[in-house]
């Protein structure tokens, strides 16, 4: 389930070291987003977060320093390419952490845990199958994802399908459309911001005296 968005995808590692600050040993269980990294820079330098967008990620100052253990995400939100796949939400009023899934990928060879014929697991229509209702785990008791919760199973099932599908329409409207990545203005090398003592005539050329 590696390279996916089962929690064998997302339960990856990571090692954060800041001497003399996080406590000796420390171990934080709280999944984080790459995206906390950028509010986590700010808040570290005393800066503030831009107040013209919506910043999806969350400081983690506090889980790192040991004086919180929960992440302040009540939602996250997994995309497979430019979709949302997957939510996870843990509920202000109880234990439980859900994960919704509208799609998942077409394992193969069935009944496998990977796409092992392309070697890596696409998001395509035909590469994936859509579920309706979606899927959704409690993953406090089954984070391995094997059995999907029902109206038998979990009693707010349908109220927690609805709280998570309406997090994700508010995620969807926050979303702002950017130039893209790979326009020409992005591509193009610019020797200029090179981090040298380069001039116009001479660039990226620094002498040794200097």
């Amino acid at each position: 389930l590696g390279a996916t968005n089962f929690e064998g995808g997302i339960r990856v590692v990571g090692l954060i070291r800041w001497s003399g600050k996080i406590p000796k040993g420390l171990e934080i269980y709280e999944p984080t987003s790459n995206m906390d990294m950028f509010p986590t820079v700010v808040q570290l330098t005393g800066g503030q977060l831009p107040q013209d967008r919506v910043i999806d990620g969350r400081p983690l100052v506090d889980l790192l320093l040991g004086t919180s253990q929960s992440s302040d995400h009540e939602f996250m939100f997994h995309y497979c390419s430019f979709t949302v796949q997957a939510v996870r939400w843990r509920p202000k009023h109880r234990d439980s952490v859900f994960k919704m899934f509208h799609f998942t990928p077409n394992f193969y060879p069935v009944n496998s845990t990977g796409c092992y014929h392309t070697h890596v697991c696409f998001c395509s229509p035909n590469h994936i199958t859509t579920h309706n209702p979606p899927l959704l785990y409690d993953l406090t008791l089954d984070p391995s994802e094997s059995t999907p919760l029902s109206p038998g199973s979990e009693q707010d099932y349908h109220d927690i399908i609805r709280t998570m599908d309406a997090a994700v329409r508010e995620h969807r409207d926050s979303l702002q459309p950017r130039e893209s990545e790979m326009s020409v203005g992005k591509v193009l090398p610019k020797p200029w911001l090179q981090p040298c003592c380069s001039s116009v005539s001479q660039l990226c050329q620094c002498h040794k005296e200097r």
